[in-house]
């Protein structure tokens, strides 16, 4: 009777165990295969960087005392700030320097104490050494005035030391320009506090300029070191050379592209940072009327190593199934790319998580 009352007392448990909830679907975008019609070559959007760009910080510790002046346009002279001309080595900054002035004295002067001492330990064992050659001094009096010779040395050293570290710190309290370029940015003002690390200016070498665009992996061996490249945009009413300087070995994880620079004379500070130019890896021409889908869209075949595939959408509404679907692809144009074969005008496909799904799986489709 107990064995039963146990069992059903089990049973009634497991009945009011409510039941699991189902995992929440992932959210996807999508984008409808279409066709378009396009008579240019395939293109990409590039931003425009400086060739080089440092923060210039401080190393000395102080209050700013002095900042680079420069004329105004409207008359009188005012502070350097952003978007002076700067020449290398132009002092930007100076920190109040009497500490460390103090410092290199002290130093000097320790310095000119050892270098006495240094000359009369040397005399003292000159003077031992001729005695004792000719045995009128004894060898511990020649070891007692060699030893104090050579501490003497040491001293020395110690102290020339003391003073080239002062006489750096001196000059740390002067910000320089490393290079002629663009202020950036100017972070202080007269009487600010700075310290080690603390970022002064931000100064950007535009005397050649970077063009830096993402290329997919599909198409990334179509781009090598060296390579001659156009690049157009619409600031300037030409177009411009360049050659590709570095790419990227690893894809970003989040845009799955790599990395391209291409580097651009800039002797005429016709480009500047921040412009969006265009340029064309080949030129290669897309058909009168092509299908394309997003870049997004496109994944690794995982039933054919060197094939790609998308996700397609299938079903109405919000709530849609994932369908693998292989294609044969084209060329790019901006961030679309021709599918050839495999798809429809008009078919959904799925555009992000896509590297998430499996096939056949349900996904939620928001606006």
């Amino acid at each position: 009777m107990q064995l039963l009352r146990a069992y059903l007392s089990l049973l009634v448990t497991a009945c009011k165990q409510e039941t699991p909830a189902a995992a929440p679907l992932l959210p996807v975008h999508t984008a409808v295969a279409q066709s378009i019609s396009a008579d240019t070559g395939t293109k990409y959007s590039a931003n425009i960087v400086p060739y080089a760009q440092v923060d210039l910080s401080f190393k000395s510790n102080g209050y700013v005392e002095r900042i680079h002046q420069v004329k105004n346009p409207s008359g009188g002279i005012r502070n350097v700030d952003q978007g002076d001309r700067i020449a290398q080595g132009t002092v930007l900054a100076v920190v109040s320097q009497q500490d460390y002035i103090d410092k290199l004295q002290q130093a000097e002067a320790q310095l000119a104490r050892g270098q006495a001492e240094q000359e009369k330990a040397k005399l003292s064992f000159d003077r031992v050494s001729s005695l004792y050659s000719t045995q009128s001094a004894t060898k511990p009096d020649y070891d007692s005035a060699k030893a104090q010779m050579d501490s003497t040395n040491a001293s020395v050293s110690g102290a020339h030391a003391q003073v080239s570290e002062a006489k750096v710190a001196l000059a740390y309290c002067s910000l320089r320009a490393p290079f002629n370029g663009w202020l950036i940015k100017r972070s202080i003002d007269l009487g600010s506090l700075v310290g080690p690390t603390t970022n002064g200016f931000t100064l950007a070498d535009t005397s050649s300029v970077k063009a830096v665009f993402g290329v997919p992996d599909i198409f990334i061996s179509r781009v090598r070191l060296g390579q001659h490249l156009v690049i157009s945009t619409d600031a300037l009413s030409h177009t411009v050379d360049g050659r590709v300087s570095a790419i990227s070995p690893a894809a970003d994880q989040k845009s799955r592209v790599f990395s391209v620079e291409v580097t651009i004379p800039n002797p005429k500070d016709e480009l500047k940072s921040g412009m969006i130019a265009s340029l064309s890896l080949d030129g290669g021409r897309l058909q009168q009327s092509a299908l394309v889908v997003p870049l997004a869209a496109v994944i690794r075949d995982p039933a054919h190593s060197n094939g790609f595939a998308v996700m397609v959408a299938d079903g109405s509404g919000d709530l849609v199934s994932a369908r693998l679907q292989s294609v044969d692809l084209g060329d790019t144009s901006g961030n679309m790319i021709v599918v050839k074969g495999g798809l429809t005008s008009g078919e959904r496909v799925i555009t992000t998580g896509v590297t998430l799904i499996r096939n056949g799986d349900k996904v939620r489709v928001i606006p």
